[in-house]
């Protein structure tokens, strides 16, 4: 069961959705840049959705959308199953988890710049990150058993 998001990072994330609807794209592109360092991640997205900046922009309308709807997860149902479904027919695993919120944390800071993307902002949004991750690693998990061919 995923742990649920503290009250605290519930309202920081809440707070900054008006900062990531101006700014989202860029945090995403920027965060991609840091992503894709590493070629085997890199491999897993559509390069065609990049360069026409359709990926960075789906993204940050994703980052968006869980920003405004944090304290309304139910909302995101819908959302969530098509991003799961997404992330295994791309093969995405568990351990890809890390390497993006390695690129995506620094991002935010790398665009906002410290002043505003503090530590404290910093955290709640990992704590957000890691909780959202959570969750989509366990549907994904369930994905890729139901995926598997059965035995006989």
């Amino acid at each position: 069961m995923t742990k649920p998001l503290s009250p605290p990072s519930i309202a920081i994330v809440k707070a900054t959705a008006p900062v990531l609807v101006q700014h989202g794209v860029a945090i995403t592109t920027r965060m991609y840049e840091r992503l894709f360092v590493d070629p085997e991640i890199k491999a897993l997205f559509d390069e065609a959705a990049q360069a026409s900046g359709e990926q960075p922009r789906r993204l940050a309308a994703a980052i968006v959308a869980f920003a405004q709807n944090v304290d309304n997860l139910p909302a995101l149902t819908g959302a969530i199953e098509r991003m799961a479904a997404r992330h295994v027919e791309t093969k995405v695993k568990p351990e890809h988890y890390p390497k993006v919120a390695e690129a995506l944390l620094p991002a935010i800071r790398d665009v906002l710049g410290a002043e505003a993307a503090t530590d404290e902002v910093l955290a709640a949004w990992g704590e957000a990150y890691w909780f959202l991750a959570d969750v989509l690693i366990h549907r994904e998990a369930q994905l890729y058993i139901d995926a598997e061919p059965m035995a006989v």
